[in-house]
């Protein structure tokens, strides 16, 4: 690991350097190809040298006790090597989590479809929870959250909802969230006070480029059609509203959220591109999954990831085992000791199978 290590520090000194050239600062592609680089290597070069200088002061200290003969010195220099050794436990399973194999789509803006499952009018009340609950979350981090598309029921539900959240690091926060999620509470139409459980699956795809996926435009079939509003009435008197229909794989896209087919057009063949990247990341995640028995990210969406149980104020995560007894402040967006614990999981299982 350490051999490596010094050969990042030395990739990173003559990055910087190359990034300072007059001649490469004007060819602005390359520069910021090169900054990407430099940015990425930053926190591992820097945790590094944090090693190498604790290292220094263990060994420092382990002289003064070897040859001090001040007993108070030697007294102080034990207590410093003992905080300095915890240090570097510390730092080492950092720098070992610092150099995992990155996901290439962690930075990425991601696209979030919610479609209400099983329960009905309460699973469409439910996928409306959780697409408050991711909004909330985004604007916690600053986030821009953009509704793609929508299915309202008319009773503040969704049959199906799409949105895109911009930020940098969102899919890498995000993408465990994909899967069917849970919720067990009494419905305000329950007169008798029966609890119901109604499901609602959650779909994290990262934002793709064109490049970074192969769409054969003769697959794709593209239909116009005027928007239509609730109970089927025209809303718009051009044919504004779009539909694609993906020959290979029967995907269908529909869009009419905007007055202009151009840019409905645009947004979905955004979700395309996207559905398409995902399902070749599915099997690969599947693929790894199986190599590693993973407990996060097997890439099975159709998996009951999430419970959300209202009686009792708990959520719980099935794939970890973990349960929070903070229920509305988690749908209010608030949600990262989870991610987290998600993560570190993850990592956690990474690391092992290295």
């Amino acid at each position: 690991m350490f051999d490596k290590l010094v050969v990042l520090e030395d990739k990173f000194e003559d990055l910087n350097m190359k990034v300072s050239d007059p001649e490469i600062i004007s060819d602005q592609s390359r520069w910021q190809k090169l900054m990407k680089e430099v940015s990425d290597l930053e926190p591992i070069v820097s945790k590094y040298r944090q090693y190498m200088k604790t290292k220094e002061d263990i060994e420092a200290a382990k002289d003064i006790i070897d040859t001090s003969g001040d007993e108070e010195f030697r007294e102080l220099a034990k207590m410093e090597l003992s905080e300095k050794e915890e240090e570097m436990e510390t730092i080492q399973a950092e720098l070992k989590i610092l150099l995992l194999p990155k996901d290439p789509n962690d930075e990425k803006n991601v696209i979030v479809e919610i479609r209400g499952g099983a329960g009905g009018d309460e699973a469409a009340l439910f996928a409306g929870v959780l697409f408050r609950m991711y909004s909330m979350y985004a604007s916690g981090r600053r986030w821009k959250v953009e509704l793609l598309s929508s299915n309202e029921t008319g009773i503040g539900g969704y049959k199906e909802v799409v949105f895109m959240i911009n930020g940098k690091g969102a899919y890498s926060r995000l993408k465990f969230e994909s899967g069917v999620h849970r919720v067990q509470r009494v419905p305000d139409t329950e007169s008798s006070g029966r609890i119901h459980t109604s499901t609602a699956t959650v779909a994290v795809l990262p934002e793709v480029e064109e490049v970074e996926v192969e769409l054969n435009m003769n697959d794709v079939r593209v239909d116009v059609f005027r928007s239509s509003g609730n109970g089927g009435q025209s809303v718009n008197t051009t044919d504004s509203a779009v539909r694609l229909t993906h020959g290979p794989t029967g995907i269908v896209i529909s869009m009419q959220d905007e007055k202009s087919q151009l840019k409905n057009k645009e947004k979905a063949f955004k979700i395309l591109r996207a559905k398409l990247y995902d399902i070749e990341l599915e099997k690969s995640q599947k693929a790894t999954a199986q190599e590693r028995k993973s407990q996060v990210g097997t890439g099975d969406r159709s998996e009951r990831i999430r419970t959300y149980n209202y009686p009792q104020g708990r959520v719980s995560d099935h794939r970890i085992n973990m349960t929070l007894y903070k229920l509305e402040q988690f749908v209010n967006g608030d949600i990262d000791e989870m991610i987290d614990a998600l993560i570190t999981t993850d990592q956690t299982d990474k690391m092992q199978s290295i």
